[in-house]
């Protein structure tokens, strides 16, 4: 009897197991991103962004841009926990086309 075998058709590694190979991440520093909101770390990570231009974020008009950056985590994240494009698209309420025209447009690697 021969077994078939689901081939993957994207990357898909987990963003945290990338983060944990690079030594960006280990288990302390995610038992505490865990406890907070997304709001919560979102916020952190601006503070912590901005501690380095004392507090300045000239010239990046960051409240449009927001929408473009959640997007692009969103497409990143559905790429690396599925099995499949198609399947990513679907993940995110996306026609195939729409998904490939979005990937292209924020850069985002398949």
């Amino acid at each position: 009897m021969v077994m078939k075998v689901n081939k993957s058709t994207t990357i898909n590694t987990s963003i945290i197991t990338n983060l944990k190979d690079q030594g960006v991440l280990n288990d302390s520093v995610l038992a505490c991103v865990s406890s907070l909101t997304l709001e919560q770390l979102i916020a952190v990570k601006l503070e912590l962004s901005c501690n380095y231009i004392n507090n300045r974020l000239y010239g990046f008009d960051i409240w449009r841009s927001t929408n473009s950056i959640v997007k692009e985590a969103l497409l990143t994240f559905a790429i690396s926990t599925t099995k499949s494009k198609k399947d990513a698209a679907r993940f995110l309420g996306l026609t195939y086309l729409d998904f490939k025209k979005y990937c292209k447009k924020y850069e985002v690697n398949l």
